[in-house]
């Protein structure tokens, strides 16, 4: 059983022009990319994620061109044990993937239709065949035929604040690859046009916001200059399952933070 979240571009690529789904199901030493990780090979050859530091997608492209062609499942090996001894991984070790043509793409929508809804599923993949299964993320034991990868919700962040250090964290998170919100006042959307597009939430007041919860694959970050809203927010937020909460400031400002938020009554664990 293996967890990663990252596989939703490659399947919604799928889903959209068909093709092949390329996936790592074994791993021997080191490897640049996770067990589970997913690539998407389109019809007209376009590519979608990666399995590699770039030294085998040329190759698995390909043999997932061949696949396509036939509709046969293939298994591929590159390093240990790999027939491509030409084919060399820089990190070492092997890797086994899974070329899969024209994979199920009722199964694929209903993942991305859970990760929409920000639920957790659990696929399972028959290797020989390549059959795609949705069973209950506590359902993880496989046989030895089988490999089941948990898909978790998208890692997100919600941004919360003003000026260029909310700006500037959002858009290097945006740039990392997540899904980042930044929530802020007006003014920003002005601001924000001079640097780069956002996925922006404009808050009439914080003084009166009511946050949404954020869930346990969601980290929440505040950078405001002016402090007084950050209790207000921060006494919402700390009960949750938030993955991740910090707030910029100064010690001093810290400290004041902190005995606001016991005013609030928040409790001391959280």
């Amino acid at each position: 059983m293996i967890e990663y979240a990252s596989n939703r571009v490659p399947l919604k690529r799928l889903c959209e022009t068909g093709g092949v789904l390329a996936v790592i199901t074994q791993i021997v030493g080191t490897s640049y990319r996770n067990l589970g990780t997913m690539m998407a090979f389109g019809p007209q050859g376009q590519r979608t994620g990666s399995l590699s530091s770039g030294c085998i997608e040329d190759d698995i492209a390909e043999h997932a061109a061949t696949a396509m062609k036939t509709g046969q499942v293939q298994a591929l090996r590159y390093g240990q044990g790999s027939p491509y001894f030409d084919l060399k991984l820089p990190c070492g070790g092997g890797l086994s993937i899974l070329l899969i043509p024209n994979p199920d793409r009722t199964v694929l929508k209903e993942i991305l239709s859970r990760g929409d809804a920000r639920v957790a599923v659990a696929l399972r993949i028959t290797l020989s065949t390549g059959a795609l299964a949705l069973i209950m993320p506590e359902q993880t034991d496989a046989g030895s035929d089988d490999l089941v990868i948990v898909l978790e919700p998208e890692l997100r962040f919600w941004v919360y604040g003003h000026g260029i250090e909310a700006m500037s964290f959002a858009l290097m998170a945006q740039a990392a690859g997540y899904d980042v919100t930044l929530f802020g006042q007006e003014g920003l959307q002005t601001d924000l046009s001079r640097i780069g597009p956002l996925n922006v939430t404009l808050v009439p007041s914080f003084r009166s916001y009511i946050c949404p919860k954020p869930d346990s694959r969601t980290a929440v970050t505040l950078f405001f200059h002016d402090h007084e809203n950050e209790a207000r927010l921060l006494a919402q937020f700390l009960p949750s399952k938030a993955l991740f909460i910090g707030a910029q400031g100064s010690l001093k400002a810290r400290e004041r933070l902190l005995l606001d938020l016991r005013a609030q009554g928040v409790a001391e664990a959280d």
